[in-house]
């Protein structure tokens, strides 16, 4: 479907044929509408997108057709025209994880899991980048039909369960050209064995650490505690694949004196065990 009924022209001037017009009259409880990402990758061509007429249209129809019960689904870009709609509102959703920040700094009513690949709040369902596309669309078969057609479908594709964007978040873009966040990040990578309390943290940013907070969640859209484990991690990740030590001795080098907890830890940013992580490298 499209707005108007009109064939859609692609970013790169192909042309997709539509069945018509999105008619909420023709819409019935637990039909869904899957908006699709579009190509916009920054603050700039996301102001370009939301400001497009079209689109602002096909805000107030989502918010309408979610209204009379049809589920309405997004990824990447797209999540930000069902933000724009208010049907987030109080609600978790996801996103490509480098839009992360800029959702949460747009829409500050929406609570946002960067790291989620799907987010399924029952009426409204998001989720990460293009292919996580793939996810999403299975994530609606397994409402719709049951889980066991998106399971053999998954097995078709060869698709794994992919349940984190963590493992694929790059460091390098999430702190963006932030100096507080740039300190941060040298500082822990220089204390890495030891526990730093957050007023250390703070310090070392030369700001307070209301302000830190405040700066990392704007630039990678987690707290500075959470980016402090992830800066462990991926130090583990590094260690996992080019030594033979133990997963003991590296948890102990990148500041967790409880292995057990390492493991925990690592399987919720990597989305597997250090010991598959070894295996597969």
């Amino acid at each position: 479907m499209s707005i108007d009924g009109a064939p859609v022209r692609s970013s790169v001037g192909r042309t997709v044929a539509v069945d018509g017009a999105l008619n909420l009259r023709a819409l019935r409880p637990q039909d869904v509408v899957l908006v699709p990402g579009m190509f916009s990758a920054s603050g700039r061509t996301l102001d370009e997108l939301l400001g497009r007429e079209e689109l602002r249209r096909a805000a107030v129809l989502l918010a309408k057709a979610s209204a009379k019960g049809v589920v309405v689904a997004a990824s990447c870009s797209a999540v930000f025209v069902l933000a724009a709609s208010g049907l987030l509102d109080g609600r978790s959703a996801t996103t490509s994880w480098w839009l992360a920040s800029e959702l949460a700094r747009r829409f500050p009513e929406v609570s946002v899991s960067a790291d989620r690949m799907v987010v399924d709040e029952g009426e409204v369902i998001t989720a990460g980048a293009a292919l996580a596309h793939a996810d999403l669309t299975l994530a609606i078969v397994a409402r719709t039909v049951g889980p066991s057609l998106p399971h053999l479908v998954s097995r078709y594709l060869v698709l794994d369960e992919r349940p984190t964007q963590a493992r694929y978040m790059l460091l390098d873009h999430l702190r963006a050209n932030d100096p507080a966040v740039l300190a941060l990040e040298a500082f822990v990578v220089r204390n890495l064995s030891r526990q730093i309390s957050l007023e250390e943290l703070a310090r070392a940013a030369g700001v307070s650490s209301r302000t830190l907070a405040r700066r990392v969640r704007a630039s990678v859209g987690s707290s500075p505690q959470a980016f402090v484990q992830r800066v462990r991690i991926r130090s583990a990740v590094h260690l996992l694949e080019t030594t033979r030590d133990s997963v003991d001795d590296i948890a102990e080098r990148v500041g967790y004196a409880d292995a057990a907890a390492f493991r925990r830890v690592f399987r919720r940013y990597a989305g597997e065990s250090p010991r598959q992580l070894r295996e597969r490298a």
